[in-house]
């Protein structure tokens, strides 16, 4: 389940921020910036699941990272992996700006392909 893991601001008031686990109401990592948290968070979303450790054949490393399209937003980024939810394969994009977004496959393509 996406969703589990939220990027919050750190209870420090600091101006940090954190990762927190829904599925056991608390903090996994606090006290990071914010592009340290959104890193932290997908990590977390490619190692668990609502129930636990995510099964090995939901996951796939892209190493090295390959330049894609988002059909959708028209933006491109680097993909670097890919997670298998809800019955469809999702890629974690990184954007120009160093964003991270999990984007459905179905709005993937490489970069540089043209449209039929």
């Amino acid at each position: 389940m996406l969703g589990r893991f939220t990027v919050r601001p750190s209870d420090a008031g600091d101006g940090t921020y954190g990762v927190w686990d829904g599925a056991v109401n608390g903090w996994r990592v606090a006290n990071l910036d914010k592009a340290a948290a959104e890193q932290m968070k997908t990590d977390l979303d490619l190692q668990f699941n609502a129930h636990g450790p995510r099964p090995a054949d939901e996951i796939r490393s892209v190493d090295p990272p390959q330049p894609v399209e988002h059909l959708v937003a028209w933006e491109s980024g680097e993909l670097d992996a890919w997670l298998r939810e809800g019955g469809q394969w999702l890629g974690r994009v990184r954007d120009r700006d160093g964003h991270l977004a999990w984007i459905p496959q179905s709005d993937l393509r490489p970069a540089g392909q043209e449209t039929p």
